[in-house]
């Protein structure tokens, strides 16, 4: 430090560094001042520069989830920290280690209605585990070190409010140790409990499964189960990348963004397994003769009835489960539903290859297929909400390798590119693809800005359909014509050609796969910017009758406002998808 004094910032970069933190992701500004020149001064850390405090945070949160490791986001006082929310929030559902540093106003100000002033506690109080305002010099090293161990063992996100003078205060001396952080133990199941489940599992015939992101270190022993009990296996989106390839079980999706015939499995079965699911849509859940097995004793039975809910780690209910139940060889129920399956995939499939890859203007289904053709075997896609999550969900192939993340707990908007940031610079030798609705990019649009400084070689996909795609097809569910969904069209390749990007814009379905090539092969940043059809509302592979109602009242009061070109043009691309009354 040679003849500078060491401050509060130094003791705190300290302890991040000795937490394993190798960047910050945040703004500088007045209050924060003091930390981002104690990192400047110090040069272990990176400052990953954002345009948006949001976007500091979502970075954080790709990487914490890729990583499954502490990583690190700031904001300086008042405006700063409430554009973190956002980000913050989508780390803390999405159980992402992330510890936000808040800056805050000078101490002796707090409470007099000084400029930028908020009350962070209160703010973040929802948004993470843990959020402590260090309110004196001695205290940093402490809360720090409370938060990190918070952040990671809890699995979400942790808050520390800063104030700007303490930050700036003298030090009382380097840190001694390390941040100590313990292993966290499996839970195992009560032995009563297994005992109880192995009865009813003997009492059924017709079993199926349901498994999330709470299986990722499981994969294997639910397809051994899968493989015992001949029971089909449904995942959701969050356990698609898990539990989709290489599994002879697979039966697909259901919900909003579901495929194939994961909802027929799960309500035609007399028992359902739902392992490490806290899937919110229960209207796609059965009623009764449900299993759930989970971590967090808060997650039993409030999405569905439960016959018996059992707190404990999957795989360690797994290995509690398996040596006891026998083989079973009748795979009448599972063979019924594998063939349901295939003939939903067939139909996608011929759908596809007779209408959707020579649609124009173009189908989103016709670009995320090639997406998937084209990517890397290990590409980390970041996936923006709504319609981008369907066609992801749809046709983007899992193998093991690939990672597909998103806003899937939280569903905010604006979250692929700056989650694309944060996942291409903590890997920075994997492709990594920002799958990009127009709305989305658009409200985060400074953050391309932020992949050109960084020279980050993020490959961002636009399906510009001029529209809010999702909002579209609530608005026609429900009964009601698109209002202000849609809106002008913006040439999203010119921007992006303005900031330094290599662009290619497409309109035509024969120019695509050539565009989708280009793009994915160049050496630097690159956007391809897709005119697509708003058109392609796709609608679930189960609709209640009130639901194809809505839809169907939607088409009429279309027709009386004079639109018929446009209910045509539904009719033809959706209504193949809504089950008969």
């Amino acid at each position: 430090m040679g003849a500078l004094r060491r401050t509060v910032a130094d003791d705190l970069l300290e302890v991040l560094v000795r937490a394993g933190v190798h960047r910050i992701y945040g703004l500088v500004g007045d209050s924060l001042n003091a930390f981002s020149d104690a990192v400047r001064r110090d040069g272990r850390v990176e400052w990953v520069h954002v345009h948006n405090e949001e976007a500091a945070a979502f970075a954080a949160s790709a990487e914490a989830q890729l990583t499954g490791r502490l990583a690190v986001c700031a904001g300086s006082c008042g405006p700063g920290n409430t554009h973190l929310i956002q980000g913050v929030m989508d780390a803390h559902r999405s159980g992402a280690p992330v510890l936000a540093l808040a800056s805050h106003i000078a101490s002796r100000q707090i409470g007099t209605g000084y400029f930028q002033e908020t009350k962070p506690e209160a703010l973040f109080a929802q948004t993470s585990h843990y959020c402590e305002t260090v309110a004196h010099p001695n205290q940093v090293v402490r809360l720090a070190r409370s938060a990190i161990q918070s952040a990671v063992l809890d699995r979400g996100a942790a808050v520390l409010v800063l104030p700007g003078d303490i930050l700036a205060d003298h030090s009382s001396g380097r840190p001694a140790g390390n941040v100590t952080i313990a292993a966290g133990s499996r839970q195992v199941p009560d032995e009563g409990a297994i005992t109880e489940l192995v009865e009813r599992i003997g009492n059924a015939e017709r079993i199926a499964i349901f498994g999330g992101i709470g299986c990722a270190d499981a994969r294997e022993r639910v397809l051994r189960l899968a493989e015992r009990l001949c029971a089909p296996i449904g995942h959701t989106l969050r356990g698609k990348e898990i539990l989709q390839y290489d599994n002879p079980y697979d039966v697909g999706m259901t919900g909003l963004l579901g495929y194939g015939a994961c909802y027929e499995a799960l309500h035609a079965a007399d028992l359902v397994l739902l392992l490490g699911t806290d899937f919110p849509y229960d209207d796609f859940l059965p009623e009764h003769n449900n299993i759930q097995i989970d971590l967090s004793p808060v997650r039993l039975g409030r999405r569905a009835p439960l016959a018996q809910g059992i707190v404990a780690d999957i795989g360690a209910a797994l290995d509690a489960l398996l040596p006891r139940l026998p083989q079973r060889t009748d795979r009448t129920f599972l063979d019924e539903i594998l063939h349901a399956h295939h003939r939903a995939l067939r139909h996608s499939i011929d759908t596809y290859s007779t209408h959707i890859a020579t649609h124009r203007p173009i189908h989103p289904e016709h670009l995320a297929a090639l997406v998937d053709e084209f990517a890397a075997a290990d590409a980390v896609f970041t996936v923006d909400t709504g319609m981008c999550c369907t066609w992801a969900a749809r046709y983007l192939t899992p193998n093991g390798r690939r990672r597909l993340i998103g806003s899937f707990v939280h569903g905010s908007m604006a979250n692929a590119l700056p989650m694309a940031i944060g996942a291409q610079v903590s890997h920075p030798g994997r492709q990594v693809v920002s799958l990009s609705g127009d709305g989305g990019l658009a409200m985060l649009l400074g953050e391309l800005l932020t992949v050109k400084t960084h020279r980050l070689p993020v490959k961002v996909v636009v399906f510009n359909n001029s529209s809010l795609g999702m909002v579209r097809l609530e608005m026609m569910v429900a009964g009601d014509p698109p209002f202000e969904t849609d809106h002008d069209e913006v040439d999203y390749a010119a921007i992006a050609a303005a900031a330094g990007f290599y662009t290619r814009r497409v309109t035509e379905p024969g120019e695509l796969r050539a565009a989708v090539r280009a793009v994915f092969e160049h050496d630097g940043p690159a956007l391809l910017d897709v005119v697509t059809t708003p058109d392609a509302l796709e609608v679930p592979s189960h609709l209640t009758v009130e639901e194809a109602r809505g839809f169907a009242l939607t088409l009429g009061k279309t027709v009386l406002s004079g639109g018929i070109g446009e209910v045509v043009e539904m009719a033809r691309l959706n209504l193949r998808n809504i089950p008969r009354p």
